[in-house]
């Protein structure tokens, strides 16, 4: 590692445990939903009150119902309809989901470009976790899907840090290295901070243990077989691993040789469910 990345994860650690590091908050829209997700009272009129304050989000999940992973013979027009045929927590989930590319965004082309990056690359994971969770798992796929989105959650920080601190962003090995090294950590900070349920908080730090292995099947691991999964055919580190060894495969029940984008409904699938999130 170099110099720089030593100093910049040496900064960026001791802010985390001084409790100095600004981390990013959720969008207002985001805290709504999930704040009348929970209220046990809540109805789908309620919901979809909330959401159509924002013109954007509601755009969003109208054609989220009428993607080719969920649509009916009837094209929904109406969020109310939307929201009701979704549910109350699927919509909870993929509003605060969609509501986070929000928070993607910079003043600087360079840090902008950075997160369109990561935003991107959380949405193909994510697309392949709804999938992955379908098909393989007896867990929830609108969960599944907030997994991925935020499992690079915490490259946030380090980006607008970045944006701040000229010399680092000039050197792209040292961005890289303090990236990869403090990401992690600071994205289950920043769930745990966003009162995330322990299932899905614990996905940043746990995700790229590729030797994990949990009593069985969890988000963690769909996360983690998405991610891999999203870098075959690339020059990618993570595919000359052995995958065989990576017990992850084994409790979903799929074949580490196999390239999901081979097989023509799970592919279809997967495209599918990335275009909804794009």
């Amino acid at each position: 590692m170099t110099s720089l990345a030593e100093k910049v994860q040496q900064e960026l650690i001791q802010a985390i445990e001084n409790d100095e590091l600004v981390l990013p908050t959720l969008p207002e829209v985001a805290l709504k939903v999930r704040e009348a997700a929970e209220d046990p009272n809540v109805g789908i009129a309620d919901l979809a009150k909330v959401i159509g304050n924002d013109a954007a989000l509601t755009a969003r999940i109208i054609k989220v119902v009428n993607s080719p992973l969920l649509r009916t013979s009837k094209e929904i027009t109406d969020l109310q309809m939307a929201v009701g045929r979704l549910g109350i927590n699927y919509t909870a989930n993929l509003a605060t989901g969609l509501a986070m590319e929000q928070m993607f965004q910079a003043t600087s082309d360079v840090v902008d470009k950075k997160m369109r990056e990561v935003w991107n690359k959380s949405t193909e994971i994510a697309g392949i976790c709804h999938v992955l969770c379908k098909h393989y798992t007896r867990l929830l796929p609108d969960q599944a899907t907030l997994a991925g989105l935020v499992s690079q959650i915490g490259i946030l920080p380090i980006l607008t840090y970045a944006e701040d601190h000229s010399e680092l962003l000039a050197d792209s090995i040292s961005l890289n290295h303090v990236i990869e090294a403090i990401h992690p950590i600071i994205g289950d900070k920043i769930l745990r901070t966003w009162d995330f349920p322990e299932p899905i908080a614990c996905i940043p730090s746990q995700f790229l243990n590729f030797q994990r292995n949990s009593a069985k099947a969890d988000y963690v691991d769909i996360v983690q077989v998405a991610m891999l999964q999203s870098y075959l055919g690339t020059e990618h580190p993570y595919t000359k691993l052995d995958w065989s060894t990576i017990p992850a495969f084994a409790k979903l029940g799929l074949d580490p040789n196999v390239d999901m984008k081979e097989d023509e409904d799970l592919s279809d699938a997967m495209e599918a469910a990335m275009s909804m999130l794009q």
